[in-house]
């Protein structure tokens, strides 16, 4: 039975709902509409005008519209009168297809066919920053290797078990919490769920991190690589497919290499088979790649690939597998949209499995110190641009998106890269100034 979204906000005492989507670059996006008015809401969606948010649409398309999706209701632990909701956009009655959140349920639905359910989990790293996001707001947090520094992660115990505190509240079952590599930075850890869960949740937390930073007068900041002397900020994925019922896991196999199963590893291949071209969906940003092809930094390592390999426990290769049942994906990065990014991860895996692709041998080496070592490695995309060519060339994700997405997307950061391009850098005036 749907959930009333009017009895909802009587029985909670909520006054107003986040009626809110994420645009093509991950942007949230919202209106704050009163109790009063979620009947309406529910039934025919927040009006929007497309062109205005990061969209392939013109100021001449009609009114879009975000029908809230009950299911993703969440009610704000630090602001209980509101609740917020993710969204479906509409346009002329008609779903919009090219639309982030639909491109994942529609990977969700092309994988339930087959009888799979991607589950996944994320790791979601984080700086909090002064301000004016020009240094981390800790200038206690000097450490050369500062990775779980209890000193510097219990200054920041305020921050952290109030966002803490929130997910526990929302029932997201969290599990840790710990300062992270680099100076400055932090990784919150909850469980697993279904892919379009965990996206949904993804969402929400970007914003939860956000929202309580500012209160306690910080910034936080996903950006992929904030300061280049320090690690940049990954978002894992650990990815496991289960039987519709959602009971058991189908990447596992006690006989299996590692405890994979035959799926899992065709699943792998496929994401082995489309690593480059998902690298614009995964690594979205001009500044994404000063992380994945960044030099050593001062803790003594990126934690980022730029090699297309996978290893077992081994966290020097874009894929990792850490134990029986699922792998992790090391590629993806902060400024990642969170559907796209589980949409890339099931459509590149469900390519393999119907292809049976095979992931390559296994390395057991160290990527970091040894991988020079290796003939015929492919490497990842040294910059945005590069990423953006390899998905335009992409079969596997014109046929799982639609040309009609890929084009979009593909246009709009192709505007992004260009409008990088109009800057000049204080490096190109110090080198080249006498030219």
């Amino acid at each position: 039975m749907a959930i009333d979204l009017e009895k909802v906000a009587k029985q909670e005492k909520i006054k107003y709902f986040l009626i809110s989507y994420v645009d093509l670059f991950g942007v949230l996006r919202a209106k704050l509409a009163p109790a009063s008015a979620i009947g309406m809401m529910q039934r025919d969606g927040a009006g929007f005008a497309g062109f205005a948010t990061w969209l392939d649409m013109t100021p001449a398309h009609p009114d879009l519209f975000a029908r809230p999706d009950p299911e993703s209701l969440t009610i704000l632990p630090w602001k209980p009168e509101v609740a917020w909701l993710a969204s479906d956009l509409w346009m002329a009655g008609r779903e919009v297809a090219d639309s982030s959140r639909a491109v994942l349920k529609n990977q969700v639905a092309i994988a339930a066919k087959s009888g799979y359910r991607m589950k996944s989990g994320v790791e979601c790293e984080y700086f909090l920053v002064t301000p004016d996001g020009k240094a981390i707001s800790d200038p206690f947090d000097s450490q050369e290797k500062p990775c779980y520094d209890q000193q510097a992660l219990m200054r920041r115990y305020d921050v952290i078990v109030e966002i803490c505190d929130a997910m526990q509240k929302l029932g997201w079952k969290p599990y840790q919490n710990d300062h992270e590599d680099a100076n400055g930075q932090f990784e919150m850890n909850w469980d697993y769920d279904d892919a379009l869960v965990t996206a949904d949740r993804h969402v929400f937390f970007k914003y939860m991190v956000r929202t309580i930073a500012e209160k306690h007068g910080l910034r936080a900041t996903f950006m992929p690589k904030p300061f280049l002397n320090l690690t940049g900020s990954g978002c894992h994925a650990h990815v496991s497919v289960w039987d519709k019922t959602g009971k058991t896991n189908l990447f596992h196999d006690p006989k299996g290499e590692l405890g994979l199963s035959k799926l899992a590893y065709a699943f792998l291949g496929g994401v082995i088979h489309s690593a480059e071209a998902l690298c614009s969906f995964f690594n979205p940003t001009v500044n994404s790649y000063k992380r994945i092809n960044a030099p050593r930094t001062i803790s003594g390592s990126t934690w980022a690939p730029n090699t297309i390999t996978y290893g077992g426990n081994n966290r020097s290769h874009m894929i990792r597998i850490p134990d029986a049942g699922r792998f992790e994906l090391r590629l993806m990065d902060g400024a990642a949209n969170p559907y796209l990014m589980q949409a890339g991860a099931l459509a590149a895996g469900l390519d393999g499995a119907a292809n049976s692709r095979d992931p390559g041998k296994r390395l057991d080496i160290n990527m970091y110190t040894d991988g020079h070592t290796l003939k015929n490695v492919r490497r990842l995309p040294l910059n945005l641009l590069d990423a953006l060519r390899t998905t335009d060339k992409s079969k596997v994700l014109r046929q799982a998106f639609g040309d009609s997405f890929i084009d979009s997307y593909l246009k709009l950061k192709n505007d992004e890269w260009s409008s990088y391009m109009r800057h000049l850098s204080s490096w190109e005036i110090a080198n080249a100034i006498d030219c």
